[in-house]
């Protein structure tokens, strides 16, 4: 199977349902944990990187001193050609690696719910058509990297996903999150969530609603990104 190196930047934030569809279309998932003290590699080892989301700022060196080696490591995973998903935080990470910039915050402020993204392109990892995901950012993706291609966008942020190169790409939104997850981030963030004009619970209603379109949205990205990366 082809080997996938995934970088985990909270406990909470995994694969979620990544981690058996991946597997399932041919990948070996090895997740690395850098707030856990774990190494992150100077260049990717195996046939592809997945970086996910956090809560941390693609800048705050300070609170997650392992970002730098991470933006350097995906410099080095675009340079040589190799698959690479960057979602949320890892997406505004690829952009920042491959000399993009990053609003933080956003001025659009926070997006966080069950969203809808406009794909414009034919890849292979998009078709052109609406698709509903899961959205939980206050920063966001303002000036793309040279070499890039607008993917997704909507109303509100209009780099949602975009792709570095050929075989690189950044997705603004959560196709990987799972309703338990949403449950925990919604539960943890609560008073945040309340400050910002947002009902947890609500949040939580909308994903479950959504929860069949979600999955297969998701469900066929992660098929198209293991068949890049097995060829």
């Amino acid at each position: 199977m082809a080997r996938v190196l995934v970088v985990q930047h909270l406990a909470g934030e995994g694969l979620g349902y990544f981690a058996d569809w991946l597997p399932a279309a041919g990948l070996d998932v090895h997740p690395i944990h850098p707030y856990l003290g774990h190494r992150v590699p100077a260049v990717v080892e195996g046939d592809a990187l997945i970086v996910l989301g956090g809560p941390m700022s693609a800048y705050d060196d300070s609170r997650a001193p392992w970002l730098p080696a991470v933006r350097d490591l995906l410099t080095s995973a675009v340079e040589d050609g190799v698959p690479t998903l960057g979602i949320c935080l890892g997406a505004q990470l690829l952009a920042l690696a491959c000399g993009g910039r990053v609003e933080s915050p956003a001025a659009a402020g926070p997006e966080i719910g069950v969203a809808t993204v406009d794909v414009t392109v034919e890849d292979h990892l998009f078709t052109p058509r609406p698709i509903p995901v899961v959205a939980w950012h206050y920063d966001a993706v303002t000036t793309l990297p040279a070499d890039s291609v607008v993917c997704a966008s909507n109303a509100a942020y209009a780099n949602q996903a975009f792709r570095v190169g050929e075989s690189a790409w950044g997705l603004q939104f959560h196709v990987e999150t799972t309703l338990d997850m949403i449950r925990d981030w919604t539960s943890a963030a609560r008073e945040d969530l309340l400050a910002d004009g947002f009902t947890p619970d609500d949040i939580v209603d909308d994903v479950r609603a959504a929860e069949p379109a979600l999955t297969a949205t998701g469900h066929e990205l992660a098929k198209r990104f293991a068949a890049v990366v097995t060829g």
